[in-house]
């Protein structure tokens, strides 16, 4: 009897960690990481029209460990991209993020990933994607630039969606990237060791300049 009495509470325990173990980023596509390329500006027909981020727009991410996850994301940045009927065209769209604007769900934490273990704020206050090729791929396209982060410059590819309407356009995009690739090495406690993967959320709406 009393193995049975237990046995409900230690079954529902370790299905409770199993849960919380997952990785978010297994279901997100794997960002292409590769050394930074030289930008050739693309010029863009006479009927194109740039578009800047509004203040509806959201960068967010997630990180995760051994026993959770963690969201977060940038309050304050800037960006544009541009568009004929719909379309990206040429390669004049570019994100920049002040960094000192970073926030997480919890407060130690958000002063933890400013410090120099994680984003080191003070030395790298700027990140930038500029991006360097855009390609339509079925119903989306793949995204292609030079992603400055954390003093480290790398070419990410990435698929997104754009949608417009009125004088409205969005691009959204999720997907995941190594924070090894961009020398955030930090581990974390050896029974709680962070992942390498880090969730990648955009979520951006502009509108015509």
């Amino acid at each position: 009897m009393k193995a049975a009495i237990f046995a409900t509470p230690f079954s529902a325990l370790a299905t409770l960690t199993l849960v919380s173990c997952d990785n978010p980023a297994d279901k997100t596509v794997d960002a292409e990481v590769t050394e930074a390329v030289e930008k050739t500006e693309e010029a863009a027909p006479e009927s194109a029209v740039r578009y800047v981020f509004t203040e509806n727009s959201k960068i967010g991410f997630v990180g995760s460990k051994v026993t959770g996850s963690h969201e977060g994301g940038f309050e304050k940045f800037t960006g544009h991209f541009t568009l004929v009927d719909g379309k990206p065209v040429g390669n004049d769209h570019k994100v920049e993020i002040d960094m000192t604007s970073t926030w997480s769900d919890n407060e130690k934490l958000t002063g933890h990933l400013k410090a120099p273990d994680f984003f080191d704020v003070e030395k790298f206050p700027t990140s930038i994607f500029d991006v360097t090729s855009i390609a339509e791929e079925g119903d989306g396209y793949t995204v292609t630039g030079n992603f400055t982060f954390h003093g480290v410059t790398k070419s990410i590819s990435f698929p997104a969606t754009v949608t417009q309407t009125d004088d409205t356009a969005k691009i959204q995009a999720e997907f995941d990237i190594n924070r090894f690739d961009f020398d955030i090495k930090y581990p974390g406690r050896t029974d709680d060791l962070i992942r390498k993967e880090v969730v990648i959320k955009l979520n951006l709406e502009a509108r015509p300049s």
